[in-house]
């Protein structure tokens, strides 16, 4: 007898996903909501047209798993690159304060522009020549500190 594969049966790898149209950045919206990040963690570089950021990911795409095994959620360090980068504004973003944690819940694309909607009314508005934005995770897993599913009630 034949069985399709299923989810469930492949290997557990870091993300390594890549962004080219809105289809694309939908789903690295999704694995990035709810990251969290020191402001400390945002780059731009401006010579090389590139804006980073060291997220701490909730693991969205191990929920279920995790859920089903009876064992922590998790976290994982990732890199958001978004490439092209012509300019950058922010609103409610004080990149004086050190210890500010941003949280980010959304990243959209329209009239090149990509938007970071941030928790508590904040966003980063990226002025881009064309899309492109990848998202690696660059660490191991490890429990949430919280051990808690984000919930926006």
């Amino acid at each position: 007898m034949t069985e399709d594969a299923r989810f469930e049966d492949g290997r557990e790898a870091p993300l390594n996903l890549g962004a080219l149209d809105e289809d694309d950045l939908k789903v690295v919206s999704a694995l990035v909501q709810d990251a969290v990040f020191p402001v400390t963690e945002m780059t731009w570089r401006a010579k090389e047209r590139r804006f980073a950021i060291l997220l701490n990911r909730f693991r969205w795409e191990d929920r279920d798993n995790a859920e089903k095994r009876r064992r922590d959620v998790e976290r994982v360090q990732s890199l958001l690159v978004i490439e092209n980068v012509l300019k950058v504004a922010s609103q409610g973003v004080d990149r004086s304060d050190k210890d500010m944690i941003l949280s980010l819940l959304a990243v959209e694309f329209a009239d090149d522009e990509v938007t970071l909607t941030l928790a508590g009314d904040g966003a980063i508005r990226l002025s881009v020549e064309a899309l492109e934005l990848s998202l690696r995770d660059v660490t191991r897993p490890y429990i949430a500190p919280s051990k808690q599913v984000p919930d926006h009630g």
